[in-house]
């Protein structure tokens, strides 16, 4: 027993020693599948049949799939369901009227609505119908309104967090408490990825148009899967990810060297840990040297038509919500599996209708564009995309001029694979306050997005701490009326 202590101390010491004497060089030197260029065969062998990484720990799935990958537009702050997809003319004839009483006595309300007289404050912009199905949608978004024949929007999901970040943490995992696996860690976990070169979960973020709230990493975190399946962060300006390139002075001998050392002392390791996250080390390191190669080419813009340039509304990686749309597409083609863009700047207690106009011109043109050109390119079919917050805005007026938190209803819509069409799901009351049919809860979307992809959500699961724990935990239900 001491001399197998021993061992792993000594073991740990000498890894540990050698990673410190190497650090400079570390941050960019990843480790993975190297080929020189005489053409020798790769460093790291190519993921084998069985591993459940490669292929997902769902295999074969449980239900034949409606989509392979989502794209989540995530409106971060709370958009105001009343200013975009949910028509309520009764606010526009009692503004500046006392909300009834009935309907807010002893209800939930955010620390800001404390002491307030609550008043109905009528909606900022007019709606009118779109397309064939007659979609009602704001005039703050002429180019979605483009889309009314593909999407579906839920006018009636419901949440159960009041602020913004557990609201956040709530929407991505299933759960307020933290270290739980988001969405995407789920899927990647679940159905694996389509790329050898990119992560199978990507995140990127932009912001304008109001209040930006911060988004903290732990949205996009792993939580206790294996740390492989957290999501990789983009950065929108510069260097796409931090540290993935090759540094200056290092050759490729050098590196070569380097990750079959390094590669030797973690393989040593983990024949006697048996550490899953020794592993997710090696298979990280195996990415990110692939991604030295892919990351340059995928951010390069110039191989896009004009027209397609314009019709997103951007010229390259600028950091914007339109760059990141493209950007976004050009992954799911490569196959990744889950991208999520936040756009942070919905928060909206004051300046609601000067905001909302920013907000919206930030973020309209590129979405529209982004469900478009899917479409075009054969795509919108088996891919889903998801435009929505973390919960909606009152229908009583905070100030003059803005709107606090509301969790009993907010909309949001998605459109492509598995979504039945030009349609609208779910209904509010006359003042948008409270659900009158169709409650969708936070859950149930899970449920549902699960479904899409061929996922039976109440049997992904993952043991942990003596627990087997699952996106829905013990709740969700599939929303059956808005798939196709």
């Amino acid at each position: 027993m001491e001399k197998t202590t021993a061992h792993r101390r000594t073991l740990l010491s000498t890894r540990r020693e050698f990673l410190s004497r190497s650090a400079q060089g570390l941050g960019g030197i990843a480790l993975g599948t190297i080929m020189d260029g005489s053409g020798a065969g790769p460093l790291i062998a190519a993921p084998e049949e069985g591993n459940p990484y490669w292929r997902g720990a769902v295999h074969p799935l449980h239900i034949p799939p409606r989509a392979k990958r989502i794209i989540y537009l995530y409106m971060a702050g709370g958009p105001s369901h009343l200013e975009c997809f949910d028509h309520k003319p009764k606010l526009a004839e009692m503004d500046g009227s006392p909300m009834p009483d009935s309907l807010i006595r002893g209800e939930q309300k955010s620390a800001q609505s404390g002491g307030q007289r609550l008043q109905v404050l009528g909606p900022r912009y007019s709606f009118s119908r779109h397309g064939e199905s007659g979609l009602e949608i704001s005039s703050l978004f002429p180019h979605i309104a483009q889309l009314a024949d593909e999407m579906c929007i839920i006018k009636s999901m419901v949440t159960e967090q009041v602020n913004h970040d557990p609201a956040h943490t709530f929407m991505n995992t299933g759960s307020i408490i933290q270290g739980r696996p988001s969405m995407g860690s789920w899927m990647a976990y679940g159905l694996g990825t389509e790329s050898e070169n990119l992560p199978g979960f990507v995140v990127m973020t932009s912001s304008g148009g109001g209040q930006g709230q911060p988004i903290a990493a732990r949205q996009w975190h792993s939580g206790f899967l294996p740390g492989r399946f957290q999501g990789v962060k983009f950065e929108s300006t510069g260097s796409p990810v931090n540290y993935v390139s090759r540094p200056p002075g290092v050759s490729l001998a050098d590196q070569r060297e380097l990750v079959e050392t390094v590669k030797s002392l973690n393989f040593l390791s983990n024949d006697v840990l048996e550490d899953p996250e020794i592993q997710t080390r090696i298979s990280q390191y195996e990415m990110a040297f692939r991604m030295q190669t892919s990351v340059p080419e995928l951010v390069d813009f110039s191989s896009e038509p004009e027209y397609i340039r314009q019709m997103y509304g951007t010229e390259g990686a600028d950091g914007s919500f339109a760059a990141n749309c493209l950007l976004a597409r050009r992954l799911a083609e490569r196959g990744v599996r889950f991208v999520q863009l936040y756009h942070r700047g919905w928060d909206h207690h004051g300046n609601l209708k000067d905001g909302l106009k920013e907000a919206a011109q930030l973020v309209d043109r590129a979405s529209a564009a982004l469900v478009l050109d899917l479409k075009q390119r054969g795509m919108l079919e088996d891919t889903l995309v998801i435009w929505g917050g973390e919960f909606g805005r009152t229908p009583m007026g905070q100030g003059d001029d803005g709107r606090d938190h509301h969790i009993k209803c907010f909309s949001l819509w998605m459109a492509g694979g598995g979504i039945r069409p030009g349609t609208t799901y779910g209904r509010t009351d006359e003042f948008g306050y409270d659900v009158v049919s169709d409650r969708v809860h936070v859950h149930d979307l899970h449920a549902t997005i699960l479904h899409i992809m061929g996922i039976d959500h109440e049997r992904l699961t993952y043991r942990s701490q003596g627990r087997d724990f699952r996106l829905t935990d013990v709740h969700g239900n599939l929303v059956k009326g808005i798939l196709a």
